[in-house]
C-alpha cells in the first residue's frame, strides 16, 4: 500500500465517523424510493418553480432522447457513449450519492453514459467540446455524463447546451492526483427549454479543478454544482455567469465540501437581470469538516439589476467544524447601476444607453477573462450584447455594486 493510499484510508475512516447532518444537504441514497417528490417546502427546493419543471423533479417519463450529441476527439482522448456494464460502472464515479429524486432516477433509469476519458499524463492542447443540441422541448428526457481525468493530465471540457429540450441531467467529474482540469458548462438554450442538472466533482491530491457555469437561455435552468476532495492539496475554483430576461428563472446552487486538509475553494458568480419577472437564485454552501485543517475558502456573488420587476436571491452559507483553518469568508451584493459611474461616463459625452452597456461589460469582463478559452470569451461578450439588446435600459435608479 502506498503512502497516498494510507492517507486516503485515514481520511475515509475519519469521514465515516463524521456524519454530515444538514437541512441543506439531505442524506443521499441510490434508491429512488428513498426520495420523496419535492413539494417546494423543502429548503433545497423553496426557490424553484416546480410547476414549470414539466415533472423532471418528480416522475415524468424519461423518453428516448431528442438531443443530438456531437464532439471533437483530440488525439489520445476517448469520447464515447458507454453502454451496459461499462455505463453502470461509471455511476458514482465522482463519489456522488444522490440527495434528490431526479438525480437518483437518472442514475437508476438511464442506460447509457456519455464518457470523456483523458488518460494519465496526457496534456490536451485544444478544448474537448461536446455539443448537446435539443430538438423538442415536449420530450422529457435524462442524461448521464462522466468526465474522467487521469493523474497529472491537463484538459478542458466544454459542454455546450443549445436548442429545445426538457432535460434532467447528472454530470460526474473525477479529477486524478496532480491533474489540472477545467469543465465549462454553457446553458444557451432556446426560450422554451427546461434544464435540471447536478454536477458532482471529486478532486484528487494536489489537483486543480476549475468549474465554470454560464447560463443565458432557457425558461427554467437549475444547476447544483458540488465539489469534494480525495486527498490534501486539492484546489477548486467555481466560476459562474448568468443573465436572466423577463420570465426566466435561473438558479445555481453550490456545495464545497472540504473533506480533506489543506484544500482550497474559491467561488465567484456574477449575474444580471432585466425584464418583468426575471428571477435568479444563487445559494453558496461551504462545509469545513473537522478533518479539514489548514483549508482556505471564499465565496462571492454579485447581481446587477437592470430594470424594475426583477428579483435576485443570494444566500451564502458557511459551516465550520474546526478552528484550524487558513481563512474563510463570503460576500454577496445585489444592486442597480452606480449613479457615479453613469455620471462619469455621460460627463465625457457618452450617451446614456452606451454608458449602461459599458457598465455591464465592465461588470462581467474580469470574470469572463478567467475562463481561459479565448474563443468562448469572445462568444460570451457577444452574447451579453445580444441580451442587452432585448430590453431598452430605462428608468434605472441609483445604487451600488
Amino acid at each position: 500500500m502506498t503512502v497516498t493510499d494510507t492517507a486516503r484510508d485515514s481520511v475515509g475512516a475519519a469521514l465515516e465517523q463524521e456524519k454530515l447532518s444538514s437541512h441543506l444537504h439531505p442524506v443521499g441514497s441510490f434508491d429512488v424510493a428513498d426520495h420523496s417528490v419535492p413539494t417546494g417546502r423543502e429548503e433545497i427546493w423553496r426557490f424553484t418553480p416546480l410547476k414549470r419543471l414539466r415533472g423532471l423533479h418528480a416522475d415524468a417519463e424519461f423518453l428516448p432522447t431528442a438531443i443530438d450529441s456531437t464532439w471533437n476527439t483530440p488525439e489520445g482522448v476517448r469520447v464515447a457513449v458507454a453502454e451496459g456494464e461499462e455505463a453502470r460502472s461509471l455511476r458514482g464515479l465522482s463519489g456522488l450519492v444522490p440527495n434528490t429524486r431526479f438525480a437518483a432516477r437518472v442514475l437508476a433509469e438511464v442506460g447509457s453514459t456519455l464518457l470523456v476519458d483523458v488518460p494519465n499524463d496526457l496534456e490536451v492542447a485544444e478544448p474537448i467540446v461536446v455539443d448537446l443540441t435539443g430538438g423538442d422541448a415536449e420530450v422529457t428526457e435524462a442524461g448521464h455524463v462522466a468526465l474522467r481525468f487521469g493523474r497529472h493530465s491537463r484538459a478542458t471540457v466544454v459542454l455546450n447546451h443549445t436548442g429545445h429540450s426538457s432535460l434532467a441531467q447528472v454530470v460526474e467529474v473525477a479529477v486524478g492526483d496532480g491533474a489540472q482540469v477545467s469543465v465549462i458548462s454553457l446553458q444557451d438554450w432556446a426560450d422554451d427549454a427546461v434544464h435540471l442538472t447536478h454536477h458532482e466533482a471529486k478532486v484528487g491530491r494536489d489537483a486543480t479543478y476549475k468549474h465554470v457555469a454560464i447560463s443565458f437561455g432557457g425558461d427554467v435552468v437549475r444547476m447544483d454544482a458540488n465539489v469534494s476532495y480525495d486527498g490534501p492539496g486539492g484546489d477548486a475554483e467555481l466560476l459562474g455567469l448568468y443573465f436572466a430576461d423577463a420570465g426566466q428563472h435561473i438558479e445555481h446552487r453550490l456545495f464545497a465540501d472540504h473533506t480533506a486538509p489543506k484544500t482550497k475553494s474559491h467561488v465567484v458568480y456574477k449575474g444580471a437581470l432585466q425584464g418583468q419577472g426575471a428571477h435568479t437564485v444563487w445559494v453558496g454552501n461551504v462545509l469545513i469538516r473537522k478533518i479539514a485543517e489548514g483549508i482556505e475558502t471564499y465565496e462571492e456573488n454579485r447581481n446587477l439589476v437592470l430594470t424594475d420587476g426583477c428579483r435576485a436571491d443570494s444566500v451564502p452559507n458557511l459551516e465550520i467544524e474546526t478552528g484550524e483553518i487558513e481563512g474563510a469568508g463570503h460576500a454577496s451584493a445585489t444592486g442597480r447601476f452606480d449613479d457615479e459611474q453613469l455620471f462619469y461616463l455621460r460627463a465625457r459625452g457618452i450617451a446614456e444607453e452606451e454608458a449602461r452597456r459599458l457598465v455591464v461589460h465592465g461588470f462581467f469582463n474580469d470574470l469572463i477573462r478567467k475562463i481561459g478559452v479565448p474563443s468562448l470569451q469572445e462568444k460570451l461578450m457577444a452574447t451579453v450584447e445580444l441580451e442587452l439588446a432585448k430590453n431598452v435600459l430605462k428608468d434605472a435608479t441609483t445604487g451600488t455594486i
